[in-house]
């Protein structure tokens, strides 16, 4: 598997890949690939770095977007990571965090902060942060709506 920079043809595969189950809705589809096309006019912009996990012949994988956290010293965001269904626990996103968390060490970075939902579809997804060895440091209640709760992860590298 080669982790590369974003390319035009990955678009379709991101979106593809966002509409897969019931994690992403139809709004958070939207804003993820308003930042895929944000990259891709703009990829000399700091503010978001987007990778692409691929198989020989370019079989796209899976994809992660992260980025400085502006007016910080050294922390980052990580944005999206998604994982085509056939890649699904076969280590893609695993690979994609490691890769991740290395360019932020090599950019001087101490912290990573992942921000998802408390609501059931997204439980894969947290476990998977926790695997990782991201913890749980804020619960905003109710602040994607009622019942559905803003967890913030964090990781110190």
């Amino acid at each position: 598997m080669l982790i590369r920079p974003l390319i035009p043809q990955d678009r379709t595969n991101i979106h593809h890949t966002l509409c897969q189950g019931d994690t992403f809705n139809e709004s958070e589809v939207l804003v993820a690939l308003e930042l895929v096309d944000e990259v891709l006019k703009n990829p000399a912009n700091p503010d978001y770095l987007i990778y692409t996990a691929v198989y020989p012949t370019e079989v796209f994988a899976g994809y992660i977007c992260f980025g400085p956290i502006p007016m910080t010293a050294y922390c980052y965001d990580l944005y999206w990571i998604a994982v085509d269904r056939q890649f699904s626990k076969k280590g893609v996103g695993g690979r994609l965090v490691v890769f991740m968390e290395s360019a932020i060490r090599r950019s001087g970075g101490k912290h990573i902060y992942v921000d998802t939902s408390s609501t059931p579809p997204y439980a894969p997804a947290r476990s998977f942060y926790e695997k990782h060895g991201y913890r749980p440091v804020c619960t905003l209640n109710d602040f994607f709506k009622k019942g559905d709760h803003k967890i913030i992860f964090r990781k110190e590298l």
